[in-house]
């Protein structure tokens, strides 16, 4: 399954996305669903996750929250997504130029964003040494800090589910980090 989301998201760079007859695609879908990956993305609109991925309806569960980080719904939901519904593949998508991850990097207190950002903090404080200017403003240290916030919340799949866990160590499922570039369109694995 990850090499057809890799081949959709070819597609998509090459603006050549599969034309669906989404009325059909519902109709079909209404009796059950089987999608085979699961894609925790950041909550952000210019991401297009089922587009990104030439995927259509009930081919991915898409989960989504600002920042892309692990917390117990979205755990839950995995767990549904591969233990109950059969999805071989999770992937927590990053993206470039995240207005969360800045945010968390100057440290902004607002309202229910703060415990929301105190989620993406991890990976500015217990991420990989980073030689440059630590700021916001800095494309290169906001890229970092996006890749160690997916790196972090690949782990914490890892370890805080024991189900993920079990699964990936059967070989019954993947669970993969990926960088989107707003840019181009091109989706990256990280190692």
């Amino acid at each position: 399954m990850l090499d057809e989301l890799l081949a959709g998201k070819q597609r998509f760079i090459k603006d050549d996305l599969t034309q669906r007859n989404h009325s059909l695609r519902i109709r079909e879908a209404y009796a059950g669903q089987f999608p085979k990956a699961v894609i925790l993305s950041c909550l952000d609109s210019r991401i297009p996750v089922e587009d990104v991925f030439d995927r259509g309806i009930g081919d991915i569960f898409v989960a989504r929250v600002a920042g892309n980080f692990v917390n117990e719904d979205i755990l839950g939901s995995m767990e549904f997504a591969c233990h109950v519904a059969g999805a071989k593949v999770i992937m927590v998508l990053g993206h470039t130029h995240c207005g969360a991850v800045k945010a968390a990097i100057d440290d902004v207190r607002l309202g229910n964003i703060t415990p929301m950002l105190a989620k993406i903090r991890p990976a500015i404080e217990r991420g990989r040494p980073f030689d440059g200017k630590k700021a916001s403003d800095n494309p290169a240290y906001v890229a970092h800090v996006c890749r160690e916030n997916v790196r972090l919340a690949v782990e914490a799949v890892r370890e805080r589910s024991d189900i993920l866990r079990k699964l990936e160590a059967e070989g019954g499922i993947k669970i993969v980090g990926a960088y989107y570039d707003l840019g181009s369109g091109e989706v990256s694995l990280l190692p």
